[in-house]
């Protein structure tokens, strides 16, 4: 028996509404067949496909709503993230997105979120476009035949890029991702990036993991040793997040969500979706080899013979590719690892004065992973001429449905309970802010990151930083002492006093939204 002859959830479909040709858990290769002959598609010099997602390629996401009714109302933190929608709306709208799918053919796929078997959800994927289904078989955990076979339909989600929302719907805009809790359902219209799928299950994830199961959920990498010892790493795009977890002597759990639940930590995902801009052999060899026949790249320049230019931003800065997990050769299967031994918050400081890396304490913990700091560079968005700080909460603010302190609180009694090392690193500039510092060095970072993992750092002196309060190893093996407390390579103290308080500054007005200032006086002194 063959995937597509598999259809597990046709009556839910059709109870649904859908009623017209349907292609059922197609395989890649026949998926890559149908876009190459609409010629929605070019393969490429690697042996993958690329793809361009039209007018969107990225998130909207002023554009996203939750379905506000009597399961949302009281639990979600509504606000320009989280903004709420009707349910008599996201009725009619559902409708007519079905209605206008009906016209065509569609594409659909029987996939799971979650590694761990226990807290697995099931997803049945509605797309009108191969490439989207294709999108779903690489980033979703794909079942077995035997599994197919017994899919029990539970969270659908109905992709339509040609779909086109009008004023009188209730949305912004054409363009929607549209998240209903109570019925399980995701629509979205308007749109070609894929990027919404996949986080339209992650936020749906970090409504229900805590609220019904009490599991952490992560936007973080992680990590496995030798001696099983689990490592997760958080920070924003540009922090060095997918750099720094990519380890030869570790095995990849997963790129970018997660669960920790009692005793483990799970992949929420099947594949990865990494950024393609400037990537090479050289940087990220485990993401270049990824990219073969499979793979989906997304909005990358290429030349007359199809080679992919990896430096062409024409389109967009946020090229993409994803790919099932197994593209990756050193990884831990299943994606499970133990609880964590180390966690490393990620931040691309573009003032130069936080240090490379220090400890924090439980205090310090909440605070940081609340105001999920990292800096744009002067020259990367027009109007921006000097460093500019970015804060993000959990370091996935546009993901996370509950309000912040419930994912912190969370974090900290994980931490504690299990006694687990967090460090703040900033793989940003030293000697001066951007302009007239310099990035800090990778292998330094690199090295930094290894003694945390490998216990270098756990009976060293350290020295408290009188600004920001952190605790800064005065050693680290294969890093330059002066290296470690950034005032020392600064050439006017004075200059560099003066962005450290402006930067302390920023982070106390940022955490003045969420929490007391009891916490703001213990993190930052």
């Amino acid at each position: 028996m063959k995937n597509n002859d598999v259809k597990p959830t046709f009556l839910e479909i059709q109870n649904l509404g859908f009623d017209t040709k349907m292609n059922w858990n197609l395989n890649p290769d026949k998926l890559e067949d149908i876009c190459l002959s609409q010629g929605i598609a070019k393969k490429t010099n690697l042996d993958a496909i690329a793809i361009d997602t039209g007018v969107f390629t990225g998130r909207s996401p002023k554009d996203r709503f939750i379905v506000k009714d009597a399961l949302t109302k009281d639990n979600v933190f509504w606000g320009d993230i989280n903004q709420p929608f009707s349910e008599s709306n996201f009725n009619n709208l559902k409708t007519k997105l079905i209605s206008h799918l009906n016209k065509k053919e569609i594409y659909i796929r029987n996939c799971f979120a979650c590694a761990e078997q226990k807290n697995r959800i099931n997803i049945t994927l509605i797309t009108e476009i191969a490439w989207s289904d294709l999108f779903g078989h690489n980033m979703f955990i794909r079942p077995s035949l035997e599994e197919l076979k017994s899919f029990k339909h539970e969270w659908t989600v109905i992709c339509s890029p040609s779909f086109k929302a009008t004023s009188e719907d209730g949305t912004r805009k054409e363009n929607f991702s549209i998240i209903n809790l109570s019925k399980k359902e995701i629509i979205i219209g308007g749109t070609g990036y894929t990027g919404e799928i996949k986080k339209g299950i992650f936020s749906a994830l970090n409504f229900i993991l805590p609220f019904e199961k009490n599991i952490l959920p992560m936007h973080c990498s992680a990590n496995i040793g030798i001696k099983n010892d689990t490592a997760l790493f958080f920070g924003l795009s540009g922090t060095g997040k997918t750099t720094l977890s990519a380890n030869k002597e570790r095995k990849l759990i997963g790129d970018d969500e997660h669960g920790w639940s009692e005793n483990s930590i799970f992949n929420f995902e099947g594949g990865c979706y990494a950024k393609c801009i400037d990537l090479s052999f050289e940087k990220e060899p485990d993401i270049y080899l990824a990219i073969k026949k499979g793979a989906l790249l997304e909005n990358v320049g290429l030349k007359n013979n199809n080679e992919i230019d990896f430096t062409d931003d024409r389109k967009t800065q946020n090229t993409r590719v994803s790919y099932p997990i197994h593209h990756i050769k050193n990884i831990i299967k299943p994606s499970i690892g133990k609880t964590p031994k180390n966690i490393f918050f990620l931040t691309a400081d573009a003032f130069g004065v936080l240090p490379p890396i220090s400890k924090l304490n439980s205090e310090q913990v909440m605070f940081h992973f609340v105001s999920g700091y990292t800096a744009k560079v002067a020259g990367t968005e027009e109007g921006i001429i000097e460093p500019e700080a970015t804060f993000s909460a959990c370091f996935g603010a546009p993901f996370m449905p509950l309000h912040p302190m419930k994912y912190a609180k969370m974090l900290v009694e994980k931490i504690e309970k299990y006694n687990v090392n967090v460090w703040l690193i900033n793989t940003g500039w030293t000697g001066g802010p951007y302009g007239i510092g310099k990035r800090i060095s990778l292998n330094y970072t690199r090295s930094m990151v290894n003694a945390a993992l490998n216990g270098d750092l756990n009976n060293v002196e350290y020295k408290k930083h009188n600004i920001f309060n952190l605790s800064i190893p005065r050693e680290c093996p294969s890093v330059p002492a002066e290296i470690l407390e950034p005032s020392k390579t600064w050439k006017n103290k004075d200059d560099y006093i003066s962005k450290a308080n402006k930067l302390a500054t920023l982070f106390k007005e940022n955490f003045s939204n969420f929490s007391t200032k009891e916490i703001t006086k213990k993190s930052l002194g």
